[in-house]
Formats: structure tokens, C-alpha cells, sequence
């Protein structure tokens, strides 16, 4: 069983309001079985919401706190992040899940490149927030690039 962003699977909790649905990530996927997951709503943010990026490093530096996440029109969202991903966590660690496919690219998701915190599309290398954490524990996580 997986843990997915439930955003590859068609649900509309991206950002836009929209999703990513992979259909080819779902049909791999659907025998052995789908946990769906959206760190961001589970950390309290609304859906739609204003984009956000990790400034000053990558998740695991969010997590020690050296860096924050901030949405582009300057509010720190640090702290519903940081919510998301220990929740994420705890649904895996209930569940007993150790493998995780999430949202390439993503502050919450991202498994090895991520947003470098500018706004303007430009990537470096770094996990999002709730794909640390999950790292942190054990859990391997992939993208839906990576899988």
C-alpha cells in the first residue's frame, strides 16, 4: 500500500484548485492499494490558496527551522507545513506505510527538487517539508517522475 498525493489521483486540492492526475500513476497503483493524502489541507490551508515556497533551504531546514515557507505575497505558512507533514506522518505510521509517492516539485511534497523560494520557477535540489519528514522516519519517498 501507498501513501499518494491526492492530487496525482485526480482529487482538486492543488493550489490552482485544481489536481494532477496521473492516470497512468493510478492504474500502476490501484491493485496495490492507494492512501491519499494532501499535506497542505491537512495542515489547515483552503483550497484554493496562493502558491507558497520554501525560502532559505529545503524541508529538512524548515523542519530544524532555519527556513520557512512563504506564500508569494509574503505571509509565513511555516507552521501549517510543518502541521501537514506530521499529520501525513501520523496516517502513515498508523497505517504502517513505508513507501510514499508525492508531488514532484512540491514545498510539502517535492523528493528531490524543489522551488527555490524566489517565485520564478527556478529549482533546486531539496525535499518539501512533508517529504522530509517522512524521509526522516524510514519512509521511502518517490515522485510521480521517479516511480
Amino acid at each position: 500500500m501507498f501513501l499518494v498525493s491526492a492530487c496525482l489521483l485526480g482529487i482538486n486540492c492543488k493550489y490552482t484548485g485544481d489536481n494532477n492526475l496521473d492516470v497512468e500513476l493510478v492504474n500502476k497503483l490501484k491493485k496495490q492499494g492507494i492512501v491519499p493524502v494532501c499535506p497542505e489541507q491537512l495542515g489547515g490551508l483552503t483550497t484554493p490558496r496562493l502558491p507558497a515556497e520554501i525560502q532559505g533551504g529545503d524541508g529538512l531546514d524548515v523542519l530544524s527551522g532555519r527556513a520557512k515557507v512563504i506564500r508569494n505575497d509574503g505571509v509565513d505558512v511555516t507552521e501549517a507545513f510543518i502541521k501537514g507533514a506530521e499529520e501525513t506522518l501520523k496516517i502513515a505510521e498508523t497505517l504502517g506505510l513505508t513507501k510514499a509517492i508525492l508531488k514532484a516539485k512540491s514545498p510539502s511534497c517535492g523528493n528531490k527538487i524543489i522551488y527555490d523560494g524566489s517565485f520564478t520557477g527556478k529549482k533546486v535540489t531539496g525535499q518539501g517539508v512533508t517529504a522530509a519528514l517522512l524521509t526522516s522516519k524510514g519512509i521511502e519517498v518517490f515522485s510521480e517522475e521517479g516511480y
